[in-house]
């Protein structure tokens, strides 16, 4: 039956194929007239230039048997609350078991053991995993270094090297101070630093307003690459309901470092608007106030700042503690008395600072006590006063007096200083330069 069949088959094949030839003949008509309209587009006229493909075989250098890498490389980790000697060196690429038994059992190496988490840990490591040295940042800023003698580990402890970098960071008020600088990525020690040095002109508490902006010119210490403290702001600018205030850090022959004015006047003020930062006012001062314990109306001759209970208080001037202790509606209380005519009052505290005594000579800044709630108080909170010759005076309006100016002896030297970091905050005060390093 198959041999009877093949004719027929053979013609119906053939029958597709010459179909399929002529539909393929058809179909690319379109095609080879667009390829010919192209091809009659002379070069020159596309503005190509001719170009020739060259090919050339580059041999490749040879590597002599049983040649290795040789030399030594530094790697960087940090301690984790769940790490383990070995697990530390395993991220570290060390592979020496004499490194780990060093590290796990000698006396020496204690220090390493109890390293806090976060802590950086570079080591030096050869081709084959040894480890060569160790280094890491020990307490009050010493560096440990571990490092391999013949077969054996020895551990010293020196300086550790410093490099002291500056950062300038801008940014501009929406909702407060903290999540402003924040966003511009400034670390809270000088953010601190930034609002003690402007807290004589602006009260920090409600003074600030959105749209509000600053500047800030400040170092960082490093060592080995690692961030070891924030230093000190040594310019900055704070623009407050459109007032420009501004600071240079300088520190003369003849006088403590301090901040000024770029006319060479102090910025600070011989007292501080607060001694709280960043607290709320909760009761200011007033001839006439509905007292919530004692249900009756009466002055209030002082500001409350409303505060958690071990908020440190802050004197707010240089000044000598004259009495201390328990009386009546104060609660706890201090007061310290300033330059014969001026005495500030700190009441409601929890408790006093540690060796507190009347007669103490203290600083403008030092903590002297810890807000509470003892007294005539329904919450935690400062009741803090300012008189002037025994009279109350409004803390946060009273005229404060300044603080001494750049002496005559170092004003040409003040001037130089001034003038360069002004020149910088010129140049970045309509400038967002808020990550700029």
């Amino acid at each position: 039956m198959l041999p009877q069949n093949m004719p027929d088959q053979e013609r119906k094949i053939s029958e597709r194929k010459k179909k399929l030839r002529w539909f393929v003949t058809l179909s690319t008509i379109p095609l080879l007239g667009v390829i010919t309209a192209f091809g009659l587009v002379p070069q020159s006229d596309l503005g190509l230039t001719p170009t020739k493909i060259t090919t050339e075989e580059i041999p490749l250098p040879k590597i002599a048997p049983g040649t290795s890498v040789s030399g030594n490389f530094w790697y960087s980790e940090r301690m984790l609350r769940s790490d383990t000697v070995d697990e530390l060196l395993r991220r570290l690429n060390v592979e020496d078991t004499s490194a780990s038994d060093y590290l796990r059992n000698t006396a020496e190496a204690e220090s390493f053991r109890k390293l806090a988490a976060g802590k950086e840990v570079q080591a030096e490591v050869n081709a084959a995993g040894g480890l060569v040295s160790l280094r890491y940042l020990g307490e009050g800023g010493s560096q440990t270094v571990i490092e391999k003698y013949g077969d054996a580990y020895k551990t010293q402890t020196q300086p550790a090297p410093l490099e002291t970098r500056l950062f300038v960071r801008t940014g501009e008020i929406k909702t407060s101070l903290y999540a402003a600088t924040d966003a511009a990525g400034m670390p809270e020690a000088a953010v601190n630093q930034l609002s003690e040095i402007f807290s004589g002109d602006i009260d920090f508490h409600h003074d600030l307003r959105k749209g509000d902006k600053f500047t800030v010119v400040y170092e960082m210490t490093y060592s080995n690459g690692a961030l070891v403290s924030t230093g000190r702001i040594k310019a900055a600018e704070f623009i407050n309901q459109r007032q420009v205030y501004r600071a240079v850090y300088f520190q003369g022959d003849m006088q403590q470092g301090d901040y000024f004015t770029p006319e060479g006047k102090s910025v600070r003020k011989a007292f501080l608007r607060s001694p709280i930062e960043f607290s709320r006012v909760s009761s200011g001062f007033t001839t006439s106030r509905f007292h919530p314990i004692l249900q009756q109306w009466r002055a209030h001759r002082g500001v409350d700042f409303a505060a958690p209970i071990g908020t440190k208080v802050k004197a707010t001037s240089d000044g000598v503690v004259t009495s201390f202790g328990k009386q009546g509606g104060y609660g706890n209380f201090i007061i310290v008395g300033h330059q014969g005519r001026f005495t500030t009052v700190y009441g409601h505290l929890s408790h006093f600072a540690n060796g507190l005594r009347t007669g103490q000579r203290v600083k403008q800044g030092d903590i002297i006590g810890y807000v509470g709630m003892t007294g005539l108080t329904n919450g935690p909170h400062l009741h803090y006063e300012f008189r002037v010759n025994g009279k109350q005076h409004d803390p946060l309006r009273v005229a404060l007096p300044t603080a001494q100016p750049v002496s005559a002896a170092d004003k040409e030297a003040f001037q130089l200083l001034a003038d360069n970091f002004v020149a910088r905050l010129n140049q970045l005060r309509n400038t967002n330069l808020a990550k700029l390093d």
